[in-house]
C-alpha cells in the first residue's frame, strides 16, 4: 500500500513504511499542528511558494513556529521529490506541536517538528471525474470563524470526517457543509463552485470555507478565459438550482457535482467546469515545464 511513499522528517529522508513519529507528538496527540497539501508534476511541485505562505499563516495564526525557512522548506520538498520513484504525485508537509507531556498545554512543546510524504493520492475515479459525483448537505455544520476560522488549515479534520461519514451512509461520494446561518461553507476536503445565469459563484472564506488555492487559481483562469466569476453568500436553495456545480482542491483537483440531495445539475459535467479543466492542466504543464 506504501511501496511508493517517502518521507522527510526533520531532515531525514525514509520509506514510509519505516517513518516514525513520538507517541506523545502533540500534533498526533490532540491535532496540534498545521499542514498543507501540495500536488507535483513532472517531478516539480506545483504553486509551492503559495503553499508555503499559507502555511506560515496557518502557523502563525496557532503561535506555532515553523523552524524551517520558506527556503529550506522548498529545497526539503525538492529532495523528497528526487528521493520519491513518482514524477507526478502528492505531498502532505506537516508542522506538528512537537513532543510535549501529556495534557494539552502547548508550553510544554520544545521543538516543533516538520514531516513531509510524498504519495498518490486520487480522490475519484476516473468514472466519478468523467460523470459526475452525487453529494448530500450534511447534518454536520462547519466551524464559523469567532470558533476556529477555517483559514487555519490544521491537523483537526473531525468535522470533515463526520461530514463524510454522513456521505458514506448515505451511499454517496461527497458532502456539503453548511454553517451555522445554513449558508454553503464547502465540501469536507474541497472548496465548491456553481454556475448560476452565468456566473460562476463560490462562498468566500468568511463563511467556513478554506482560503484554497486551487480554488484562488479558478477564479484567475476564470477571469482569463472570460468567464464571469465572484464569491457569493449562497444557500441550498442555490445548489439545488444551479445549472452545474464542481468541487476544486490540491487533491481533488475538478470534480464535476451531478447530483445534491437527489436533485440533478442541469449540466454534468458543464462547459464552464469543461473549460476551466483545460485551462488548469495547461496551466500545469506551463509551470511545471512538461
Amino acid at each position: 500500500m506504501f511501496d511508493q511513499a517517502r518521507c522527510w522528517i526533520d531532515g531525514s529522508i525514509m520509506p514510509a513504511a519505516e517513518a516514525k513519529i513520538s507517541v506523545f507528538d502533540h500534533g498526533f496527540l490532540y491535532g496540534d499542528g498545521v499542514f498543507e497539501g501540495v500536488r507535483f508534476y513532472n517531478g516539480k511541485a506545483f504553486r509551492l511558494p503559495l503553499h508555503l505562505k499559507r502555511l506560515q499563516r496557518s502557523a502563525q495564526a496557532l503561535q506555532l513556529a515553523i523552524p524551517l525557512s520558506a527556503d529550506e522548506l522548498a529545497q526539503a520538498v525538492a529532495e523528497l521529490i528526487a528521493a520519491s520513484p513518482l514524477t507526478d504525485g502528492y505531498l502532505r508537509i506537516l508542522v506538528t506541536r512537537g513532543v510535549g507531556a501529556l495534557g494539552i498545554n502547548p508550553a510544554t512543546c520544545q521543538q516543533p517538528s516538520v514531516i513531509i510524504i510524498a504519495d498518490q493520492l486520487q480522490m475519484v475515479s476516473d468514472a466519478q471525474r468523467s460523470q459526475g459525483v452525487r453529494a448530500i448537505i450534511a447534518s454536520t455544520r462547519r466551524l464559523t470563524p469567532d470558533r476556529l476560522d477555517s483559514r487555519i488549515k490544521s491537523l483537526n479534520y473531525l468535522n470533515a470526517i463526520l461530514a463524510r461519514m454522513e456521505a458514506n451512509y448515505a451511499g454517496v461520494e461527497e458532502a456539503i457543509l453548511l454553517n451555522d446561518r445554513g449558508c454553503v461553507a464547502e465540501g469536507t476536503a474541497d472548496n465548491l463552485f456553481i454556475v448560476s445565469d452565468g456566473v460562476l459563484l463560490t462562498p468566500p472564506a468568511t463563511e467556513g470555507a478554506l482560503a484554497g488555492i486551487t480554488r484562488q487559481t479558478v477564479l484567475e483562469l476564470a477571469v482569463a478565459n472570460g468567464i464571469p466569476a465572484r464569491e457569493a453568500i449562497l444557500t441550498s436553495y442555490d445548489l439545488y438550482n444551479a445549472d452545474e456545480c464542481f468541487l476544486t482542491g490540491t487533491g481533488a483537483k475538478l470534480i464535476p457535482v451531478r447530483e445534491i440531495d437527489g436533485r440533478k445539475m442541469a449540466e454534468c459535467p458543464g462547459t464552464y467546469y469543461q473549460q476551466l479543466t483545460q485551462a488548469f492542466s495547461t496551466l500545469i504543464q506551463q509551470e511545471t515545464g512538461g
